[in-house]
């Protein structure tokens, strides 16, 4: 492989503005210039703590360098189970004095992830210098000989994130996203662009940059986090959030990416409404719920800005599928992997402290069957947004 000369060699330790380049390019806006000013300042303030975490990592390299020492990163193992506790108000989170791995510039197996990081380091330390940013998707392909594959790229990033003790969004790396919000609410993105999801015909892409939305504004009673974008699209067309009553609906479209986590966090934070999930009854929904809810293992590092431990199970209910008499005939067998996954699941801290939710799984499991949130259509064609929900949701049923 190529070398790629990463790191500077002959800047003196401790002379951290050396590294620093000065000033912003002014970039045109719409918005009033006050707010531009402030939103500079703010911008440099943190910016600076940026830049200066990433200046420590860089010395730490230098520094070992000119003691003739092989250079090494230090980084948590995000993955392992050992490092995470559960907190109730918080979800799945690190603890403090995890255990670590060392990413070494002298051993075979890691001196190319040893290259890899420092190369993004320098890539995420230019974009915050210049103001400027760039997705996940937009760094792979700056060089994809050297990276190799866009997971390569999403390991390293968060595992910088996670080093660093910066979101990721700080450090100026945006996520592609694929989530969809519709309903009663408005907002007023970064740049000054104003957006109604109430007047919308079709669902609003989450925004890229949630940090930066503001002046949000709602009189949903609640909000719906929908697993499938299928069946997002179905209540959107029944016009489901205006018929019941005012209320946002989200959809990850499977597996939420992290700009819709945090929308979710921001609107929970915003307004303090009832957040419910409406899932397939299957281990695969079950744990997008609990990502929502709960957060992941390795994201675990940002618990407290993407969990929302309130959110509660509407459906499907695995005791649903017999309470509503759905014909077996309409269900799917579980695989070897539905028993893994719900095993898994089983196991986990947060399932000891709610026993309905223990309950509802055991049923999925003494019945290895699952099914789609679609199933309800074997009912009638609209069950699902003129008697499901509307039930659900005026006589409490959820968990």
């Amino acid at each position: 492989m190529e070398e790629h000369s990463l790191c500077p060699t002959e800047t003196p330790a401790g002379n951290k503005a050396s590294f620093r380049e000065t000033g912003l390019a002014a970039q045109e806006s719409h918005v009033p210039r006050f707010y531009q000013i402030i939103c500079v300042v703010n911008s440099l303030c943190f910016s600076s703590e940026v830049l200066e975490a990433i200046e420590n990592v860089i010395q730490g390299v230098v520094q070992s360098l000119a003691q003739k020492k092989p250079p090494v990163l230090t980084v948590a193992s995000r993955a392992d189970w050992r490092n995470i506790e559960f907190k109730d108000s918080v979800g799945l989170q690190m603890i403090p004095g995890c255990t670590t791995k060392q990413i070494r510039s002298d051993c075979p197996q890691s001196a190319r992830r040893f290259a890899l990081t420092l190369k993004i380091l320098s890539m995420i330390y230019k974009m915050v210098q210049s103001n400027t940013y760039a997705t996940k998707r937009d760094i792979y392909y700056s060089d994809t000989l050297l990276f190799g594959s866009q997971s390569v790229v999403d390991q390293i990033i968060n595992d910088i994130s996670c080093m660093l003790k910066i979101p990721r969004r700080s450090l100026h790396v945006l996520s592609t996203t694929k989530g969809f919000v519709a309903g009663n609410l408005s907002y007023t993105e970064e740049d000054g662009t104003k957006v109604n999801c109430t007047c919308s015909a079709t669902a609003v892409t989450v925004p890229s940059n949630v940090q930066g939305i503001k002046n949000l504004t709602s009189h949903a009673k609640f909000i719906l986090i929908v697993e499938k974008d299928a069946t997002f699209q179905r209540l959107l067309d029944d016009d489901f959030f205006s018929k019941v009553s005012p209320c946002i609906m989200i959809t990850g479209r499977g597996i939420p990416d992290l700009n819709t986590r945090l929308l979710v966090r921001k609107l929970w934070d915003s307004f303090q409404i009832p957040i419910f999930t409406l899932m397939d009854a299957d281990p695969h929904g079950v744990e997008i719920m609990c990502v929502y809810k709960y957060g992941s293992v390795s994201m675990s590092f940002e618990a407290h800005h993407l969990t929302v431990p309130s959110i509660k199970w509407l459906g499907l209910l695995p005791s649903d599928l017999e309470r509503l008499n759905i014909c077996k005939d309409a269900l799917i067998p579980f695989t070897k992997q539905d028993e893994n996954k719900l095993a898994s699941i089983q196991k986990r801290p947060y399932i000891a402290c709610q026993p309905l939710w223990k309950k509802e799984l055991e049923i999925m499991a003494a019945s290895k069957l699952k099914a789609e949130i679609q199933v309800l259509t074997t009912v009638s064609a609209d069950y699902l947004s003129r008697v499901y929900l509307p039930n659900k949701l005026q006589f409490g049923g959820w968990l």
